[in-house]
């Protein structure tokens, strides 16, 4: 069972999607969060599994709750659900912990599988998002976009897969090498990248076309 937390602050958007996603056998909703400062709370005491989280907000806005969440070290996989069109808004969500980026105008059955796309491990965006993530950061101000990272073929065929949500385990098995060779394989290509964790470098792959 998934357990899902909604923020928004609109009462009639949270019940419209407790409702349908209540309708799934394997979802269920343990709680809503009228203000980004509730749903850091709620996301702290309830640990669900995903939080469906809208950016535009009182008392804290999506962002600032996203960064709130990483200070508590709440586990949530963080999918921004809004309706903001703002492509701005996508790249600091995404590099503040989010692992998927959607609008409000999402087919219900399209939310419901990216739910669980996310649960499992994988990073999604809306068409709108990912053109706005793989436009770089300041293409539209007119700087240069930034460099890719030099790695080696077998890197870039990890990077791909951790792009695709595997494990460890399931990239062993895929490339028919061991896990200890993968987990080296890993942390080589996260040093180089410059980034943190295993969301960070799908987003960067997705970026740079490399998923």
């Amino acid at each position: 069972m998934i357990r899902v937390l909604i923020a928004d602050d609109h009462p009639v958007v949270r019940q419209g999607l407790r409702t349908f996603l209540g309708l799934q056998d394997d979802l269920e909703v343990v709680g809503e969060a009228a203000d980004g400062a509730e749903a850091v709370e709620l996301a702290a005491s309830l640990a669900p599994d995903v939080l469906l989280l809208d950016l535009k907000m009182p008392v804290l806005d999506g962002l600032a709750a996203l960064g709130r969440l990483a200070e508590r070290g709440v586990g949530a996989r963080v999918i921004v659900l809004t309706s903001v069109s703002d492509k701005g808004d996508v790249a600091p969500a995404m590099r503040s912990g989010a692992a998927g980026f959607l609008y409000k105008d999402v087919d219900p059955a399209a939310l419901v599988q990216a739910i669980r796309a996310v649960h499992g491990g994988q990073v999604l965006l809306a068409p709108e998002a990912a053109d706005a993530m793989l436009a770089g950061p300041g293409a539209e101000a007119g700087r240069a976009p930034e460099p890719i990272a030099v790695l080696t073929e077998r890197e870039r065929e990890v990077l791909a897969l951790i792009a695709s949500g595997l494990s460890n385990r399931e990239i062993a098995r895929e490339l028919v090498v061991a896990e200890k060779t993968v987990k080296t394989h890993v942390s080589n290509v996260l040093m180089k990248l410059g980034v943190q964790d295993r969301t960070q470098a799908a987003l960067y792959a997705v970026r740079h076309g490399l998923a």
